[in-house]
Formats: C-alpha cells, sequence, structure tokens
C-alpha cells in the first residue's frame, strides 16, 4: 500500500524533470549569446582567440540597410576570401551585433569580389597542426556559425565563384542559397584529409538528405549551379554573375520573404528555428510563447482594424 505514494512521488518528479530540462533547452536555442560549447566541454573561448588573432588579414564587414536586410561581406579577395584568424574572430563580433539588431528582417551573407569564400586560410591551418588546435577551431567556428543559424533573420547565402571546403560549410547556416550561373559549391574536405568541421555535414543532412549528402562529401557530386539547383541546395540560380547587380537581385528575392513588422518576422523565424533543433512538444510551447509576445500587440491590432474595416 505504501509503494502507490512513492510511485506517484517518482512520476511527478520525473515529470518536473522532463519539464524543467524542456524549459531550459528552448531558452539555450533562443536566448542571444548562448554558444554550444563552453568551458563545461573543455572550450577555453579566451585561449582560442589569442590563437586566431596571430593570423591576420581580410575582414568581415557589416552593412546594414534601412530596409532592415543586413549585408555580411567576406572580405580577403587576395586569397579568395579564405577566412584568416582575424576573420573567424571578426565573424563572431558580427553575429553579436546582428544578434541585438532589433529593426533587422533580412541578412544576405556573400564574398567580396565575385567570389564567396575559399575555406581557411593555409597559414592558420599550418600553424594550428595538432589535433587539439583542430578541435578548439572547429569548437570556436560551430558555436559562431549556430548563433549565425538561430539569428532571428531571414538569411541568404548569396554564392559567386566559388564556395570552397569552410565556405560551402557557411552557406549552409543560412536559411537559403542562391547561387549564380557560372558559381560552384564543393566541399573538399576529404581531398585535405579530414571532415566539415564547421558543423557543414550535420547542416547539410538537414537541407539535402543524407543520401545526397554522403554523395556530395565524398566528392561524387560535383555542386555546379545546375545540380544544386536540381538536388534542392540552392532556391535559384540567379540571371547575373555582375557582382553589384547579383547582389540586387538577391535583395529583391529576400524581400519577398521579410514583409511586414520586424517583430512579426523575427518571431517567425524563431519558431522556425524551434522547429527545426527541438522535439515536438518544446516546440509547441516555444511556439506559444512566441505567440504571447504578438496577440494583441501593435501588428496584431492593426491588421484587425484593417481587416474589420475591408469586411465593412
Amino acid at each position: 500500500m505504501e509503494l502507490a505514494p512513492h510511485k506517484e512521488i517518482k512520476e511527478m518528479a520525473r515529470s518536473l524533470l522532463k519539464t524543467s530540462s524542456m524549459s531550459i533547452r528552448t531558452k539555450l536555442l533562443h536566448k542571444t549569446g548562448v554558444s554550444l560549447y563552453d568551458t563545461s566541454h573543455g572550450f577555453h573561448e579566451e585561449v582560442v582567440k589569442k590563437k586566431l588573432q596571430q593570423f591576420p588579414g581580410g575582414s568581415v564587414d557589416l552593412q546594414r540597410e534601412d530596409s532592415g536586410i543586413g549585408i555580411l561581406t567576406l572580405n580577403n579577395p587576395s586569397k579568395m576570401n579564405a577566412f584568416s584568424g582575424v576573420m573567424m574572430l571578426q565573424l563572431l563580433e558580427r553575429v553579436i551585433e546582428l544578434e541585438s539588431w532589433t529593426e533587422g528582417k533580412g541578412l544576405i551573407v556573400r564574398g567580396a569580389k565575385s567570389t564567396f569564400s575559399s575555406g581557411s586560410d593555409l597559414n592558420a591551418v599550418k600553424a594550428l597542426g595538432t589535433p587539439e588546435d583542430g578541435v578548439a577551431m572547429s569548437m570556436f567556428m560551430q558555436n559562431t556559425l549556430t548563433r549565425l543559424m538561430r539569428l532571428p533573420l531571414v538569411s541568404v547565402a548569396l554564392v559567386q565563384g566559388r564556395a570552397m571546403g569552410g565556405g560551402a560549410e557557411v552557406t549552409t547556416a543560412c536559411d537559403f542559397r542562391l547561387m549564380t550561373r557560372e558559381s560552384e559549391i564543393r566541399f573538399v574536405h576529404k581531398e585535405m584529409g579530414i571532415v566539415p568541421s564547421w558543423g557543414g555535414a550535420a547542416r547539410l543532412v538537414n537541407i539535402i538528405g543524407n543520401r545526397e549528402a554522403l554523395k556530395v562529401l565524398t566528392g561524387a557530386l560535383k555542386l555546379d549551379s545546375k545540380k544544386a539547383l536540381d538536388i534542392g541546395m540552392v532556391e535559384e540560380v540567379l540571371q547575373s554573375s555582375d557582382e553589384t547587380e547579383s547582389l540586387e537581385e538577391a535583395q529583391e528575392w529576400l524581400k519577398q520573404f521579410i514583409k511586414g513588422p520586424p517583430e512579426v518576422i523575427r518571431a517567425l523565424k524563431r519558431s522556425v528555428s524551434s522547429g527545426k533543433e527541438l522535439c515536438l512538444e518544446e516546440a509547441l510551447q516555444n511556439e506559444r510563447d512566441l505567440l504571447g509576445t504578438l496577440w494583441g500587440g501593435p501588428a496584431n491590432l492593426e491588421a484587425i482594424a484593417r481587416r474589420a474595416k475591408f469586411n465593412k
């Protein structure tokens, strides 16, 4: 007879633990500034930053338009926009800026001078040659690109020229990808004797499925613009390959998804992120919470007033 109350208490504790852990995971997904790895994982960010600071070159530039579109440019054209250590640091800094841009609705990620990015600068790769260095860099870039992916902005990678290695991985951190006709996306990691380490493999599977991802990663499938379009890696192939004109095309393409108040667009992106990364129950709870931030708000009341006027 005494077992029943004890069993009930255990069930109650299990339920509370489940609810608590769901709440924590949901908060982690959407709390600004939260990364995948910290010291509990053996990751010491400041140590990694000091190492990366030793490899200068290039920049990551951010331009914020009045339209609510941010333009993030990988700028190291003498090395096909390869990521130097300093550029990796600057990418994190730009993502942090975007996390606090409450008026933002969309983001275009591109490379300078009509090419996207050739991945990591080999000078940094050679100098950081131990497995420990490689894993630390991997954790740093996974942190950054996960935060980029979770931004409450509708994001698109504009691929001109080549997106290779780490550059190809960066494209997968965006919601969409657009390519110019002559461009290509190449996961060349196998040729370098490694695997993708910035989260690109996991994200690629989500984009095109495990079978196509395996073909792409093993090098059996080359992603020129036609093939990328055929397998669903990109949304469209742009008409122009000119740097200025293709950027204008990408902006016009993105605008169809960001019409409306920033708070609504940002909440919609957060709800999709929840559906992608959380289990169904957690995603539903988060959807409910997001609704609570909008229901009865200015955009909602204005829309109701417009509809009421139209229906008279």
